[in-house]
């Protein structure tokens, strides 16, 4: 008998649980407001306070960096490797122009431009122009961080 009746609650337990659907999209929206909040935020960080610690900041404990051909994973080595990689004068800004959420709210991806200026060995100021992405997470305080970039 108890077995039937925990058999009916898990199986209902199942039911509300899956029938909670997709979010809805203005709920996507505002996911969507959070990723491109956090990506200004993450760049004026970059140009008002430096890219070592704007890295450090919103990087997941587990987050990756790929430079140079390598993988950088955590924040002290992602820290480490911007301490002995930038160079006086040098800025990075970027804008993203596409932004995504998973339907769960936990995940999401950007691309968009990016402008790497820098002085070359002359001092003259040069600029790289890219495309950027990046995999943002959401942490299990809420706040967002990057997992990939």
């Amino acid at each position: 008998m108890i077995k039937k009746h925990l058999s009916v609650i898990v199986v209902g337990l199942i039911v509300m649980v899956g029938c909670q659907g997709p979010p809805s999209p203005a709920q996507m929206e505002a996911w969507k407001a959070e990723i491109r909040a956090i990506e200004k935020a993450f760049n004026d960080m970059a140009q008002e306070e430096g890219l070592i610690k704007a890295f450090e900041y919103y990087a997941a404990a587990d987050g990756v960096i790929r430079r140079s051909k390598k993988i950088i994973q955590g924040k002290q080595d992602i820290r480490a490797w911007y301490e002995k990689d930038v160079r006086p004068n040098e800025t990075l800004t970027w804008t993203p122009t596409f932004v995504d959420v998973s339907q769960s709210g936990d995940m999401a991806y950007t691309y968009g431009d990016f402008v790497f200026t820098y002085p070359d060995t002359a001092g003259t100021m040069k600029q790289n122009k890219g495309i950027f992405h990046t995999v943002w997470k959401r942490q299990a305080n809420g706040e967002w961080r990057f997992v990939w970039d």
